[in-house]
């Protein structure tokens, strides 16, 4: 299943509820995914992640103003 991610920009959740975004799913295997950034590389074991998530939709941030 994972599989079908690799290439695609993911957003890993931990078990420790940390995460991290802005990089590509480069491999996966039964032990370990590749996950690439632009200034590292980072070999993650799945025993670890909690969740990968895809972006599938730029979110609109709410307008935050005041009337006066």
């Amino acid at each position: 299943m994972l599989e079908s991610l690799q290439g695609k920009e993911v957003i890993i959740t931990f078990l420790d509820g940390a995460h991290i975004s802005g990089g590509v799913l480069e491999q996966v295997d039964d032990k370990f995914v590749k996950y690439r950034t632009e200034y590292q590389e980072v070999y993650i074991p799945i025993s670890s992640i909690r969740t990968l998530a895809i972006d599938t939709k730029e979110r609109q941030r709410p307008r935050v103003g005041f009337a006066i």
